[in-house]
C-alpha cells in the first residue's frame, strides 16, 4: 500500500499544481474579457455621440439650406 501511496501522492500533488496554474489563467482571462467589455462600451459611447452629432450637423444644413431657399420646402 505503501509504494501505491508513494506513486500516487506525487501525482495527485502535480494535478493540484496544475489546476491551480490554469484556475490563475482562467482568472487572468476573465478579467482581461471584462477590461475588454468596458472598452467596447466605451467606444460604442464614443460612436453613439459622433452620430448624434453628425445629425445634428445635418438638421443645421438643411435648416441653412431652406433658409437660403436651396432646397424646396
Amino acid at each position: 500500500m505503501s509504494e501505491v501511496t508513494d506513486l500516487v501522492l506525487p501525482m495527485l500533488q502535480q494535478i493540484q499544481t496544475r489546476l491551480t496554474r490554469m484556475e490563475e489563467r482562467i482568472d487572468r482571462f476573465a478579467d482581461d474579457v471584462q477590461d475588454l467589455k468596458v472598452r467596447t462600451t466605451h467606444i460604442e459611447e464614443g460612436i453613439a455621440g459622433i452620430h448624434r452629432r453628425m445629425d445634428r450637423l445635418d438638421q443645421r444644413i438643411e435648416r441653412i439650406e431652406r433658409r437660403l431657399d436651396l432646397v424646396e420646402a
